[in-house]
């Protein structure tokens, strides 16, 4: 992947020229040459998975410990903490809308202008609408018709548009992109990096993404809710670990999540998490988590004490850090500061630099196939999909490498102590939504917004900005007050003021 950005960076500096100069009256020398298709394809895929900077700061910073996967008593981390930083908040837009945004619209652009094949147009609709998906999930009224057009266009001061006019057209989107995908390869072939030109791949993804988005209207307009469901299950999900949505980085093009872990050794399991892993005797408890090798204690001799791998692995010994402390709050609450005696995601296995970077699994289809079982009667049996997806999510942990291989035993036995209960579906359904969505913390916000599970008990930090409850959104960027204030001001205007407790379209109370 690596090789197909640089080829990509070069031509877009590289300067046209003829050999013989006959055509020079037709040839501007100072324009740059079109990039491949293909290669600009590549690009697209590395830019949604995006870097370290919008993955720690809205990423985990905020979302993860909001979702309480992750706690931390370092002060900067104020998602932990329900405080405002207005950089961090804003990180998704400054990076996806500059990177991610502006290479779909020219990408998509370019697929027209060389009547390329239907199905490449749709392979690119899907990424396009898992981008802007994503941006409006989290901060609501966003640019979006007239987004990533300042080249194609002329348009530098994009307004933002309705998230309840974003969302019909994302699913058009999908059910178009879906109706051009067939099977065979596609034209891109080895360029995608993702499903290697898979076509019935992308139909699987399309639909998925369908059901995704068609239940997140379920407190805002429940009919859509259920035709948009019913839409996508007919379309054909995704129907094993193999269709998983997820970007396999390297040492040349490093996870965003991993070179977090890399650069800040402040995060910890959430002891909310910890507790729902240990108490039901989930398997994925020492995949998922770890204690850290140094103890935080010295010997006689003033040497730390370090613990060996199969010490940090004990499931007994792990301990989740309870949310919304600092150092002064902990030592208060538990007589000591030492946050060494607290688990950490897994830095033996999951928090690799090379792992994968998943945007939608297998577990969580069945999931939402479950959801809409009971909510509708669609999709077959709750139960058999409950089971699914217990079972996916615990498998795929394998992409991590062969130390997250869970056994079959292992969930089968995790199934029968805890089994399906049709008298509480939703709330267990979604909250082992919740588990499988570790570090997806983007997806796991969101599906928590909409079904309110697993219910979390918030924080009340000294200073908080939200009045002790959870957020539910994140901010627009502060340079936009001055570079775009006309557009940004009728936005807040319509939606609601630009702080973190105001709520999207969809999520009504």
């Amino acid at each position: 992947m690596k090789k197909s950005i640089y080829i990509l960076l070069f031509a877009l500096l590289s300067v046209g020229a003829c050999d013989d100069g006959f055509e020079e009256l037709n040839v501007n020398p100072t324009k740059p040459t079109q990039v491949a298709a293909g290669n600009k394809l590549t690009a697209v895929m590395k830019f949604i998975s995006s870097e370290r900077y919008d993955n720690w700061r809205a990423g985990m910073i905020y979302q993860s410990t909001m979702m309480q996967h992750v706690a931390t008593t370092a002060g900067y981390w104020s998602g932990d903490k329900y405080t405002w930083n207005k950089g961090y908040a804003s990180s998704l837009l400054d990076r996806y809308y500059g990177n991610a945004v502006k290479s779909i619209e020219d990408l998509t652009l370019q697929l027209e202008e060389e009547e390329a094949p239907e199905e490449m147009k749709a392979i690119v609709k899907i990424l396009r609408v898992f981008t802007y998906a994503r941006i409006t999930d989290l901060y609501g009224d966003v640019p979006y018709s007239e987004a990533g057009k300042a080249v194609i266009e002329g348009i530098y001061l994009p307004k933002y548009d309705l998230q309840s006019e974003i969302y019909p057209d994302l699913l058009n989107q999908l059910e178009e992109a879906s109706a051009a995908l067939g099977t065979g390869t596609s034209d891109f072939g080895a360029a995608d990096v993702i499903y290697n030109g898979d076509q019935a791949k992308w139909k699987k993804l399309a639909n998925s993404l369908m059901l995704r988005l068609g239940l997140r209207l379920i407190k805002v307009d429940p009919t859509a809710s259920q035709a948009w469901a019913a839409k996508a299950i007919a379309g054909g999900v995704m129907t094993s670990n193999e269709d998983i949505f997820y970007l396999q980085h390297d040492a040349d093009n490093k996870n965003g999540i991993g070179e977090v872990f890399t650069a800040d050794s402040n995060p910890r399991m959430s002891d909310t998490f910890i507790n729902f892993l240990k108490d039901a005797g989930d398997p994925r408890l020492t995949v998922l988590a770890s204690l850290p090798e140094n103890t935080g204690e010295e010997d006689a001799e003033g040497n730390a004490i370090l613990r060996t791998p199969a010490e940090r692995l004990d499931p007994a010994n792990q301990a989740g850090l309870p949310n919304g402390l600092d150092s002064d709050l902990l030592n208060d609450l538990t007589g000591e500061e030492n946050v060494q005696a607290y688990s950490e995601p897994n830095r033996l296995l999951i928090t690799s630099e090379i792992a994968p970077m998943i945007f939608q699994t297998y577990a969580e289809v069945e999931f939402m196939l479950a959801e809409a079982n009971v909510r509708w009667g669609l999709a077959g049996d709750a139960e058999a999909h409950y089971n699914n997806g217990v079972t996916a999510a615990m498998k795929h942990l394998s992409l991590y490498g062969a130390d997250g291989t869970i056994a079959d035993v292992d969930i089968a036995d995790y199934l029968t102590a805890n089994p399906y209960d049709s008298t509480n579906a939703l709330e267990q359904i979604n909250t082992q939504y919740w588990a499988a969505t570790f570090l997806n913390e983007y997806e796991t916000f969101s599906n928590w917004r909409r079904t309110g599970f697993p219910v979390l008990t918030p924080v009340n930090y000294p200073g908080n900005v939200t009045n002790g409850t959870i957020p539910r959104r994140l901010t627009y960027s502060e340079n936009e007050q001055s570079t775009n204030p006309d557009n940004y001001a009728a936005a807040i205007a319509i939606q609601g003021p630009d702080v973190l407790t105001t709520r999207v379209w969809w999520d009504v109370q």
